[in-house]
């Protein structure tokens, strides 16, 4: 690895890089001896925050020799990984929808792994385009995609599904095998309601094309109080396409004619890079290339309108550099909640058994501060409890309430 793809991965804050994983016959649970063994060798803090990893070791190794299936098993391997308090550091299974979008969004350094795993190298699962939080286990809709399954059936944030097809729900059990073909949710829309019943019809979703997709369709314009307030909100910021669509519907796109923005960089997945704070400096120069045709092209783009970003404890690693970055060089506002606090450079070790290791592989500082375990405060502190919330966004309300208001001004 290259000093300056090094200090990319700090930036980014998330960076997967493959190591192949030797299997160890002789050893009755290698994923877990390997996940042991990796953490030893390669975790950013050589002191293991202070562990005794030997006796750690000792503590899960019966635990997952118990393990009756490997979802047991993973449980038991991430109660380890808990121990290191430590973000970017996790096991994935092929039952989680993570699993397939760290395979994919992040996949260029995984390409060999995942050629031999998924057929023709394609990464894909069967779902809805819904993000699903565990919430004193309960599953609640967090997050819809637009333009999926999950959003063309009426699914609100803040909804509780109870059930699919008569079973409980499972994020990638529930759908897989029936791209196509409908499937009925069990859900809870209020504390204490009856249940209804929504008809969806699952596809097969690509992760990387899905949140670039699901950003495009965001886009849209908000009249209030005389002004456009813009929107669009970033799922994923692992590669430069997105940025690059925003700078294009923000220069000559759909968002060109409004008064401000709202940015909305909640939950999902980080990648982002310090540059990309570039168009809200107005400080900056804008270059513009002409063709004989009269054909424009802009290079190094300034918004020069008002812009909020939006964030919450699911706002994290690269996404939580931009935020920083936007608060103290007061470029915009940030409007929510504290971002998660989960800012390391992480590498990705597919193990023994085809399931993924995500580790914390180096520290990361901005401005000489350290962000992991603390996060961002936002300059205007909106909360918001999504459990049934009926689709109700008051983070959204104030962030369009503040700009509309500016603007008038």
């Amino acid at each position: 690895m290259s000093v300056r793809a090094f200090r990319q991965a700090c930036c980014i804050g998330l960076v997967l890089l493959l190591t192949g994983a030797a299997t160890h016959a002789e050893e009755p649970v290698p994923s877990f001896e390997e996940a042991w063994r990796l953490v030893r060798s390669d975790f950013y803090d050589p002191s293991l925050r202070g562990l005794d990893w030997e006796k750690i070791g000792q503590i899960y190794r019966p635990q997952a020799l118990a393990a009756q299936s490997a979802e047991e098993r993973s449980a038991v391997i991430n109660r380890m990984l808990g121990e290191l308090g430590a973000s970017h550091t996790g096991h994935y299974t092929p039952e989680q929808v993570a699993y397939y979008d760290l395979f994919d969004i992040f996949g260029g350094a995984l390409r060999r792994e995942r050629e031999r795993i998924f057929p023709g190298g394609r990464v894909a699962y069967d779902g809805i385009g819904a993000i699903v939080r565990n919430v004193d286990g309960r599953n609640f809709v967090v997050g819809i995609l637009e333009g999926f399954p999950a959003a063309r059936a009426g699914l609100r944030t803040g909804d509780e599904i109870l059930g699919a097809d008569g079973a409980p729900f499972h994020e990638i059990a529930s759908f897989k095998g029936k791209a196509g073909k409908p499937v009925t949710l069990k859900v809870r829309r209020s504390a204490g309601a009856e249940p209804q019943h929504v008809a969806i019809v699952p596809e097969q979703i690509r992760p990387a094309d899905a949140y670039f997709d699901a950003m495009r369709a965001s886009v849209k314009v908000i009249e209030r109080e005389g002004a456009k307030i813009g929107y669009v909100r970033i799922w994923s910021y692992a590669g430069h396409r997105y940025q690059e669509l925003l700078e294009e519907e923000l220069s000559t796109g759909r968002l060109a004619g409004a008064d401000a923005l709202v940015w909305d960089l909640r939950d999902g997945w980080g990648g982002a890079q310090l540059s990309y704070l570039e168009p809200f400096d107005r400080s900056g120069p804008t270059m513009t290339l002409m063709n004989r045709n009269g054909e424009r092209e802009l290079i190094g783009f300034r918004w020069n309108r008002p812009v909020a970003m939006l964030a919450n404890d699911g706002t994290r690693s690269g996404k939580e550099i931009l935020a920083y970055g936007l608060k103290t060089r007061g470029f915009g506002e940030v409007v929510g909640e504290r971002t998660a606090g989960a800012v390391l450079a992480g590498r990705a070790f597919i193990l023994p058994d085809d399931t993924l290791l995500l580790l914390a592989v180096a520290d990361v500082l901005v401005d000489g501060e350290r962000l992991e375990g603390n996060g961002v405060t936002p300059s205007i502190e909106v909360p918001f409890d999504v459990p049934y919330s009926e689709g109700r966004d008051p983070q959204l309300e104030e962030a369009v309430k503040l700009l509309a208001h500016g603007v008038k001004s």
